[in-house]
């Protein structure tokens, strides 16, 4: 072939491709000149833009807390006077606050005895199974067998003497009232005794054998009123109602304050404890999800809300330990 021919020959497809270009972690010039002439260019409009998007973060933000807020503590709930008396050992009633107790151990005189720090006189519940009316009545009793014999022949009988064995005898009578008032205290009491007396107390105030009398249950659906399967007769319950979904879960709540109380502080690395808290908080969930189907809206559900201060957050969503 000679010189000529070859220069009529066509190229091929092949020897038209495209040359190669080496590969580059890079970008190209014309994108970096870009966006370098765009933000000299455009810099009022990125300083708006990143103006929104500043208030959008912190609109974010207010928006998270209010709804945080809204749902309240998972554990806790909202403080209420029934919890502050579980707390306390203090009947919801009471007039005393913990700031008012005194915490004095010694008396003005060796006759008087020392202010109590547990306010006896005001809680609802006693150490011993006892109650306040036993109580009473025991220590009358006691007094009545302890008083100083009066003589019959009034003639020989010596008034300044039989005066000061009566004030003698009551002062004796307060400062044995006074010791047996610390020692039936719950204040003076183990934890596992405050936990027993919480969960009668709990007993009373939700058992259904209770608030039957006073609070209605849900109306019935219409399924229900229009099915043709015969309602069947109720039982009889037996002994006060500790089965009921709602004295189960105010039964839990207590244990769960225990609970929270000991994990925070010092007691952070406990695993145990913060299991054991995990396990009640779900339990305690399952019981609000199913109480919350059943009996949403009726009377017993407002109640047992209102009085334990729980939230949304302990039947809604997941519950966290950290």
């Amino acid at each position: 072939m000679t010189h000529s021919d070859s220069e009529n020959v066509k190229p091929s497809m092949f020897q038209l491709s495209l040359p190669r270009r080496a590969f580059s972690h890079f970008p190209s010039r014309s994108k970096a000149r870009d966006r370098r002439r765009g933000h000299y260019e455009d810099s009022y409009a990125q300083h708006h833009s990143r103006q929104r998007k500043a208030a959008n973060v912190s609109r974010q933000a207010e928006l998270k807390e209010q709804r945080a807020a809204a749902l309240g503590d998972p554990i806790r709930g909202v403080t209420t006077p029934f919890i502050v008396s579980l707390d306390s050992n203090l009947s919801a009633q009471a007039t005393a606050s913990i700031e008012e107790v005194s915490h004095t151990t010694t008396s003005s005189s060796p006759a008087e005895p020392p202010p109590s720090p547990a306010h006896a006189t005001d809680e609802a519940h006693l150490n011993y199974f006892l109650t306040k009316p036993e109580l009473t009545n025991s220590l009358d009793y006691s007094r009545s067998l302890s008083e100083p014999i009066v003589a019959v022949n009034r003639e020989r009988a010596d008034p300044t003497k039989e005066a000061e064995e009566a004030k003698a005898h009551a002062a004796g009578h307060r400062v044995a009232t006074e010791a047996i008032s610390r020692i039936v205290s719950l204040a003076n009491a183990s934890s596992k005794e405050r936990t027993r007396a919480n969960v009668q107390r709990i007993i009373d105030t939700f058992g259904r054998h209770i608030t039957d009398g006073h609070l209605r249950p849900k109306a019935p659906s219409l399924q229900s009123s229009y099915s043709t399967i015969a309602e069947q007769k109720a039982t009889p319950r037996a002994g006060p109602d500790t089965g009921s979904s709602e004295v189960q879960i105010g039964i839990l709540t207590a244990k769960i304050r225990i609970l929270a109380d000991r994990y925070e502080g010092a007691n952070r690395n406990d695993k145990v404890n913060k299991r054991n808290l995990r396990l009640l908080l779900h339990r305690r969930q399952k019981l609000l999800k199913y109480m919350h189907k059943k009996e949403r809206g009726s009377e017993r559900w407002t109640n047992m809300i209102e009085k334990l201060g729980l939230t949304e957050a302990t039947w809604k969503g997941q519950i966290a330990v950290e």
